[in-house]
């Protein structure tokens, strides 16, 4: 069994090929993807670049000529949920693609062939993942990462959460976009910018998938933070410390 660890940033992606062995490279599609051991696990580790296209394009290729089993998929998100704040995280139920709109042939948000609008992450690795990333909070994150980026993110007690996401080819960054998908998806906790392509193109092909998302910011950015700081320093421990849980307990 291969796993396909798809990263949403380019740090994560380091992080991750750091602990890797026995590496082979393959280069295709402007993308580098990295193929070894990681953690006694079967790995394909590969930076999904931005956008639903980019993602989509990315995990196609993993499935169809990587031969990959599952794909598990982290990133980062804003937070839509007023109750999430930034260093929590959110493990995948469903996923919308938050722009997908062919009013009045079909409602709005379900795609087009597939006759709804949600996919459904796996219920097998769900719990899974949720206990990884709970054990990081709980075990690791006060060791993993100084007291001063704690103090400054304010990421003193994290929770960790399994909701909906929503994906779109979109920044949002207004009061007024974050009502209206409010409104529109009230299920969702968070949104970004890849994973519903990745979960639609997985459930295409048959292949389970899951997504993990860091929240970085309130996507109406109501709370500044220091996002490529974040990123930095932050979040690609997040996703080295969950993914490390979830593939040594495997």
């Amino acid at each position: 069994m291969t796993i396909a660890i798809l990263s949403a940033m380019a740090e994560e992606n380091a992080s991750l090929m750091a602990h890797m062995t026995d590496v082979q490279i393959t280069e295709a599609g402007q993308r580098t993807y990295y193929q070894g051991q990681l953690w006694g696990q079967s790995v394909v580790v590969v930076f999904s670049h931005w956008g639903k296209v980019a993602a989509a394009s990315t995990v196609t290729y993993l499935i169809s000529c990587l031969g990959v089993d599952e794909v598990i998929f982290t990133g980062v998100a804003g937070g839509m949920d007023r109750r999430l704040k930034v260093g929590d995280i959110v493990v995948a139920d469903k996923l919308y693609q938050h722009d997908m709109d062919v009013r009045p042939i079909l409602p709005r948000h379900e795609i087009p062939l597939l006759g709804k609008a949600a996919m459904d992450s796996d219920d097998a690795r769900r719990p899974a993942l949720l206990q990884a990333a709970q054990d990081f909070v709980n075990q690791d994150l006060n060791k993993l990462l100084s007291p001063e980026l704690i103090d400054e993110f304010n990421l003193r007690h994290p929770d960790v959460i399994t909701a909906d996401i929503a994906s779109g080819d979109q920044f949002i960054s207004s009061n007024e976009a974050v009502q209206d998908l409010r409104e529109r998806l009230p299920s969702v906790a968070c949104v970004e910018m890849e994973g519903a392509a990745v979960a639609q193109v997985c459930s295409e092909f048959g292949i389970p998938f899951s997504v993990v998302r860091t929240i970085s910011d309130s996507a109406d950015h109501s709370a500044h933070v220091d996002f490529p700081k974040f990123i930095q320093e932050v979040a690609q421990v997040y996703s080295l410390g969950i993914v490390r849980n979830l593939l040594s307990k495997m």
